[in-house]
This record gives C-alpha cells, structure tokens and sequence, in this order.
C-alpha cells in the first residue's frame, strides 16, 4: 500500500500540467480512487470494475464509474487522452494475469495522452510505452511506471 501511495503521489504531480482525466482500471475496494480524489480533486476521474464493492464514500458518481468487464468498456474510452490511469488488476495467476497482459497492453496507449503516466501491477509490452524508473523505495516487479511517448 505504501509504495501504491508512493507512485500514485509522486504521479499526480507529474501530471498536473498534462490535461486529460485519471482512469482507475479496477475499483476494488475503492481505497485508490479515493485517495486519487484527494490528490486531484479537480481532475475528472473515471474508474472501471466488473461490479462495485467499493464503500460507498468511495464510489464516483454515475458518469464516472463504467461498470462491466474492463477488457471491452475501457474500449469506449480510447482516444480520451487520460493524463494519468492507474491499472492494478493482475490477480497473481500466471495464466490469467498473461491473458490481462495481452490485451491491456496494447489498449494502455490507446487511451493515454502524449506524455501521460500508467501505473500498472502488471508489466505492459506496447512500444509505445517508456518504462520509467521506480523510486528505491518501490520493490523491484512490484509495479511498472510507463509513460505514453
């Protein structure tokens, strides 16, 4: 959770003179869209899950929640320029978490803007993609940065 806050911190700067809204690929338990909310409260944030099991402080209002599986609705939401989208949904199992990475990778760009920030617990393939350097205090494999070239 700290090196999440970490990253998710350190991106919100990062993005700040990069316009477009924040994807949250993955509600859960809604810990992260909430604390997005407080980072950049002025920035639209749309976040995506199969179904809400999120309290219900951390649930985003009806135009912004997209509920279904994310592999076909995020599709709705390509050339959206999101400045920033945070993607942590591998589930630990070797064979489903390289089925996500297949096709997640290459739709991550398709919804970033120029210059904008994926924080992702799976690691992406898409050319289009720099993986950046995490700060020493994130573990190595814990998650990936990317930025869109």
């Amino acid at each position: 959770m700290q090196a999440q806050r970490l990253l998710l911190d350190r991106a919100a700067c990062a993005v700040a003179n990069i316009a477009g809204p924040v994807l949250e690929l993955g509600l859960g338990n809604g810990r992260t869209y909430h604390h997005l909310r407080e980072k950049l409260p002025e920035r639209r944030i749309i976040a995506f899950d199969i179904k809400v099991t999120a309290h219900q402080d951390s649930v985003p209002p009806a135009g912004d929640l997209v509920l279904g599986d994310i592999r076909e609705t995020a599709h709705r939401f390509i050339g959206c320029g999101a400045s920033l989208i945070h993607a942590d949904i591998g589930s630990g199992v070797d064979a489903h978490d390289e089925e996500t990475r297949a096709w997640l990778s290459p739709l991550i760009p398709d919804l970033l803007a120029p210059g904008g920030l994926v924080i992702s617990g799976l690691s992406l393939t898409d050319r289009r993609l720099s993986c950046l350097s995490l700060p020493a205090e994130v573990e190595e494999g814990r998650y990936f940065l990317y930025r869109r070239k």
